[in-house]
């Protein structure tokens, strides 16, 4: 029982942290996949994220920090990671692509 309330807690903990997107950075909001990465955004200002290289996987849950230029940072404290984003989400062929980390990703339609 104390573990699923720890994991209550996490989560809502995580929650309450996370900033929401700011009105012009709404258009990263969504779920973005390539063959090797994964990235989910919420407009809460939620971030999952998980990528596949080299024989490993690196993940990253937790709260949207803050925006540096087009980048973004997740985490708490000093516990965070920054998404460098090289081109920020556009219509390519009627389709939202956005590049993170050298990888260009497609939003998933909703």
């Amino acid at each position: 029982m104390k573990k699923y309330l720890s994991v209550i807690f996490t989560a809502l903990f995580l929650t309450a942290c996370s900033k929401p997107l700011p009105e012009n950075r709404m258009t990263y909001a969504g779920e973005w996949v390539s063959k090797e990465m994964y990235l989910l955004i919420l407009p809460d200002g939620t971030v999952s994220y998980k990528r596949l290289k080299g024989g490993g996987s690196t993940e990253v849950n937790g709260p949207l920090k803050e925006f540096q230029g087009d980048d973004f940072v997740v985490g708490i404290g000093f516990l965070t990671t920054t998404f460098d984003v090289s081109e920020t989400p556009y219509i390519e062929n009627e389709q939202w692509v956005m590049t993170v980390d050298g990888v260009k990703l497609t939003k998933r339609e909703e």
